[in-house]
């Protein structure tokens, strides 16, 4: 916290920090969707798109090898290959039934997720491309990225991705300090994480993303601003700096972290200030809440041609008129609304061997649904908009004491944030969340 600030202003901020609001990577955000929604209308959303339509295709893999503390993802632990083999083949299944569902073959971005989707196996990997390449074009793929556990990177295995047509590849590193890794269940040290890098690039996956987390056990401002000099020895193109998210009422394996190692809301807000100064004089450029990329990258000059988008997956390039999700747990977007797979692998196995798209719950959206997730977006893509009025307006209470905090600014109807209220943007956003009063428990502000 800066010591300029009037000690009655540094209380007031603190207090918002406090809040509970979402990451708003949709609108309306999940907690929202419901059972209402199931096959039948997904089937339906799918077969009036337009032939010429593009989509974007994000693959969930829920397995990994060991849990991690801190994790927030539908993901579960197997040491055994029977599961992994028994998900390609529903995974197959269901990429038959996606296409058979939609005249909208066009895909521009390919996104694995997880979980681990290396754990598949190369041959698992294999597969699921073949089968996508029969079903889809995908002669248009602008990219195609895949999340790595650098614990578990070979050299043959980035040969592989490299040859199954893998542009980008993020790794998650979290914090390079031993104490804070132990503290998180997830040791790795240094010179792994770099020897995943030169396999990477050695492959020919030139795009590399680093994932760093603040807020974490143990993590203080010095020792993360150490860990941001360490990841910049390696180069990657784009790093995301996450703020950990605790909430062992929903990740029940999250009680494993000592709450008392967890650093305070003052602190939290110091470790994001700080990083994102860091990082600018490291040369990159602060895109959004927690993107920070090279100059030259595509999302830096989406970010300042205003096409910056977000989705499930957070900032992204993106501009498809259609997500579709695959696998167990994940989301699919299209304009009528949000589908949500089944999230237990044996419901959404279940669904497929049965013939059916296994939606589990989704959302219909209005008019004014996607007239204010419009809004959020831009702010949370912008760090500025310009609402129609009768939003605004219905806002303006919400807004008006984060103005008086120096969080934003409230000028000829355009929401701006200031540069010492950018911590707090997912807050800006919340004052345009209409249905945020009926959803359950998030993370904290900052």
């Amino acid at each position: 916290m800066s010591s300029t600030l009037p000690r009655a202003l540094d209380t007031t901020r603190l207090a918002l920090a406090e809040r509970s609001v979402p990451r708003y990577t949709s609108y309306p955000t999940a907690p929202h969707f419901h059972a209402g929604i199931g096959h039948a209308d997904y089937t339906g959303w799918l077969a009036a798109q337009d032939p010429a339509a593009t989509v974007s295709l994000y693959l969930h893999v829920p397995y990994c090898a060991a849990m991690c503390a801190y994790c927030g993802c539908h993901t579960k632990v197997t040491r055994q290959q029977a599961p992994l083999d028994a998900y390609v083949e529903s995974l197959l299944a269901e990429i038959h039934l996606l296409a058979a569902a939609t005249p909208a073959r066009r895909v521009t971005h390919l996104h694995w997720g997880g979980g681990t989707p290396s754990m598949l196996g190369a041959a698992g990997l294999e597969r699921v491309m073949a089968a996508l390449a029969w079903h889809f074009d995908l002669s248009g793929l602008a990219e195609h990225a895949i999340e790595l556990d650098p614990r578990s990177l070979t050299r043959g295995l980035a040969r592989k991705l490299a040859q199954l047509g893998v542009t980008r590849a993020s790794l998650g590193v979290q914090d390079f300090n031993p104490a804070v890794q132990h503290a998180i269940g997830r040791v790795q040290p240094y010179e792994l994480v770099q020897a995943s890098v030169d396999f990477l690039r050695e492959a020919g996956i030139a795009a590399i993303n680093f994932d760093l987390i603040h807020g974490l056990p143990l993590q203080g401002v010095a020792g993360l601003a150490h860990s941001i000099r360490l990841a910049h020895m390696l180069a990657p193109d784009r790093i995301a700096l996450f703020g950990y998210a605790h909430v062992p009422w929903m990740k029940k394996h999250q009680r494993l972290i000592d709450e008392t190692a967890l650093p305070g809301v003052p602190e939290r807000l110091e470790q994001a200030r700080m990083a994102r100064a860091l990082l600018e004089s490291l040369g990159y450029a602060a895109i959004g809440l927690d993107h920070f990329t090279r100059p030259q990258d595509p999302m830096a000059q989406a970010a300042w041609a205003g096409t910056l988008r977000r989705n499930f997956q957070g900032y992204t390039t993106d501009v498809a008129d259609a997500l579709l999700g695959l696998g167990a747990s994940s989301i699919g977007r299209l304009p009528q609304g949000f589908v949500q797979n089944e999230l237990e692998t044996g419901a959404w196995r279940r669904g497929v061997a049965a013939g059916v798209l296994p939606i589990a719950r989704g959302l219909a959206t209005t008019a004014e649904d996607r007239a204010r997730g419009a809004v959020i977006e831009r702010l949370m893509c912008d760090f500025r908009v310009r609402p129609p009025p009768h939003l605004l307006v219905s806002a303006w209470d919400e807004l008006v004491p984060l103005r008086e905090a120096g969080i934003l600014t409230l000028e000829d109807g355009e929401v701006a944030m200031t540069a010492e209220g950018a911590p707090f943007l997912r807050l800006a956003a919340a004052a345009f969340d209409a249905h945020l009063a009926r959803a359950g428990r998030h993370s904290t502000a900052v």
